[in-house]
């Protein structure tokens, strides 16, 4: 039997398999509020076998997009407008999750497609950026580092953002703190310059995340699975490291989460990283051994045979991946298909099942 498509039970949630959608930034929100494009885009990966989507890194604060063209979850009208994608994933046999983030000092910067590069003036819609410290990442604009008020806000920002998330629909929760956003600023040395209960040691620079997972756990209730994304490396000396994550992770499941989302990178611009099929992965065996904690690997996994080969060495409990749901979002399906587990098709595509 198939690792990859057997069940996951976290808390009261089932997953139908083990093969997932990782949250993918689309820029083509307005106003922070979804699109047609949004629900075609999510519904497909559940029509193809997908046992968890977690929609895009959602801004719990305008100030806290990546870009004007972001998600976002801090009105209610952003609510609504999830609603209906989380009822077509659920319609489709998918868990809906999604992922509440903050960006810190890489906001207000413009969409991939975009003509400029680094930070969006405010002539064109940008705006001034908070982080641990007034340090600017390479190229962007010097943010406000935060005040203790502005940092009990950000926690009542993802408190809020997870009960309108609830209130949509949404079965799993994850918190985002990787690639060098809000949360993994204060993570890292590299760029924390604090020298209050927020910076300097480890528990010191985890303070802040822990105290974002206790307040959506407090908003959730007992019932709801919380995963929290790091970045397990900076990649770049004197960074975040793969032991260090291993403990943040362990802290954050004692403080209610359930799950640790491993990735890597995106602090600095001076990161090097070698890139290979499955770079990610021993990332997350370190951290899923050092904490004994649940883990999920991601990072160019891109065929099925491989994903079942990381589940069945102990790398991680469960597979996210990106790119290959980009190209085909019926990867669920087609990875079933070439493992031959046996699992339910959607009746119009039955047709494709064995041959």
């Amino acid at each position: 039997m198939s690792i990859l498509f057997s069940p996951l039970t976290v808390r009261s949630v089932t997953f139908r398999n083990r093969l997932w959608v990782s949250p993918m930034c689309m820029y083509s929100a307005v106003d922070g509020v979804v699109q047609e494009w949004h629900h075609t885009h999510l519904a497909q990966f559940a029509s193809g076998g997908a046992g968890l989507v977690v929609a895009e890194a959602t801004a719990v604060v305008p100030e806290g997009r990546i870009s004007p063209r972001d998600a976002g979850i801090w009105t209610d009208e952003q609510r609504d407008a999830w609603a209906p994608i989380v009822s077509a994933l659920h319609a489709r046999g998918a868990v809906a999750g999604i992922q509440l983030a903050h960006a810190g000092r890489k906001a207000s910067t413009w969409w991939p497609w975009a003509d400029e590069r680094g930070s969006v003036p405010r002539t064109e819609g940008g705006w001034t950026t908070t982080a641990p410290s007034a340090v600017a990442f390479d190229g962007f604009d010097e943010p406000v580092a935060l005040d203790a008020d502005g940092i009990d806000a950000v926690v009542s920002a993802f408190a809020a953002g997870a009960r309108r998330a609830l209130d949509a629909g949404f079965d799993v929760l994850e918190i985002h703190g990787a690639h060098g956003y809000l949360l993994h600023q204060f993570l890292s040395p590299l760029a924390n310059r604090r020298e209050d209960e927020y910076g300097g040691s480890l528990e010191n620079r985890a303070r802040l995340l822990l105290r974002v997972v206790d307040a959506v756990r407090a908003e959730s209730g007992d019932d709801v699975p919380l995963f929290v994304r790091i970045s397990a490396t900076d990649h770049a000396d004197g960074g975040f490291t793969p032991e260090e994550a291993a403990v943040v992770g362990g802290w954050a499941v004692e403080h209610g989460a359930d799950l640790i989302d491993v990735s890597s990178g995106g602090l600095v611009a001076h990161q090097r990283i070698s890139v290979f099929p499955g770079y990610q992965v021993p990332l997350a065996e370190t951290v899923r051994q050092g904490g004994r904690i649940p883990v999920s690997a991601v990072g160019l996994i891109t065929a099925s045979e491989q994903a079942e080969r990381v589940l069945a060495d102990g790398a991680a409990d469960a597979i996210f991946a990106g790119r290959e749901w980009l190209r085909d979002p019926h990867f669920g399906l087609r990875a079933a298909h070439e493992l031959g587990a046996d699992v339910a098709w959607p009746p119009q595509y039955d047709r494709a099942r064995w041959r």
